[in-house]
């Protein structure tokens, strides 16, 4: 009886420690599982777009405090590329520290070199070629996963704004008197900016501060009349440039046009803003009909500016 007893009572501990590890059998290696959210990534043309195969990330694990990532990482910077198959492919092994404890993580896309979390510097290169670099994506998930979570989800937030400048004309450049086609564009060599191009940034925050002095910024053409440009969020930007060159002299002629906001012109992160300027002397009811919802969240929409060529000194 004794004897059956202690079988008893040693069945019922290896069923216990059983249940024990099956609640901490996850797997040791960390995978993520990545999105951009309600937003889609950057394109040049336009078009909607998520991570494809090829992009990659940079991610960091730590356990500690959620909101400050010490020094000693679990995992660090450790470059992950999207697989044909979908699959988000570390360059090596991402273990949990341990099945118990709570880990935390933040990651970058495209992958990077991470100076500082808090005041990581950035520069933005605003032309056509790099926008997928310049379109810096920053997810963070801070609910204390363990082992048992993964993969572990990542939801990204574009940190850079994406400013759309669209342009009418007024009749000074079309022929005939009447004209025989109203609203003729003018032909633009290229549009810009006058923004600051340098950043910090605050990856746990997804904040991102403007630094250093303002330079003049060539936006991207998508047509003659239509202008886009990736930016950094920042306040006391206010100028446009339009650089005419090409046109008839006697049909309107060429210059430079700038249009100078009265107040800033607003750059978030992950907002688009869209300025429709018309340029030259005459008044042209603007058509917003062209405005198109895209999928980043709508940014503040300025109407009715009108540039001019300043006066001579």
């Amino acid at each position: 009886m004794r004897k059956s007893i202690l079988i008893a009572l040693g069945l019922l501990a290896v069923v216990a420690c059983s249940r024990e590890n099956n609640s901490v059998n996850g797997s040791k290696s960390i995978t993520v599982r990545a999105s951009i959210g309600e937003m889609s990534k950057v394109t040049y043309d336009g078009n909607k777009s998520a991570f494809a195969a090829g992009d990659n990330l940079s991610l960091f694990a730590w356990t500690g405090q959620k909101t400050s990532i010490p020094s000693n990482l679990v995992v660090n910077n450790v470059d992950n590329t999207l697989s044909q198959a979908g699959l988000w492919e570390p360059k090596i092994e991402m273990l949990w520290a341990d099945m118990v404890t709570p880990h935390y993580f933040m990651a970058v896309s495209p992958a990077r070199e991470v100076e500082s979390f808090t005041a990581d510097k950035f520069v933005l290169n605003p032309s056509a070629a790099a926008y997928q670099e310049s379109d810096l994506l920053i997810a963070t998930n801070l609910d204390g996963l363990k082992a048992n979570d993964n993969p572990v989800d990542l939801v990204f937030d574009h940190a850079m704004a994406k400013l759309n400048v669209n342009l009418a004309f007024r009749n000074q450049w079309t022929e005939g008197n009447p004209p025989v086609a109203p609203n003729t564009e003018a032909k633009v060599k290229v549009v810009n900016v006058a923004a600051k191009k340098n950043a910090t940034i605050n990856y746990i925050n997804k904040a991102v501060t403007a630094t250093g002095d303002q330079f003049e910024l060539p936006m991207n053409k998508e047509k003659n009349a239509n202008w886009t440009v990736l930016m950094v969020p920042q306040t006391g930007f206010t100028t446009i440039s339009i650089v005419l060159e090409g046109n008839d002299e006697w049909l309107g002629g060429n210059g430079t046009y700038v249009f100078t906001h009265t107040a800033n012109i607003p750059l978030q992160s992950g907002k688009i803003t869209t300025v429709n300027l018309i340029v030259g002397r005459d008044q042209i009811t603007l058509d917003k009909d062209g405005i198109s919802i895209n999928d980043w969240t709508a940014g503040e929409t300025i109407d009715n500016g009108e540039a001019q060529i300043p006066e001579e000194a």
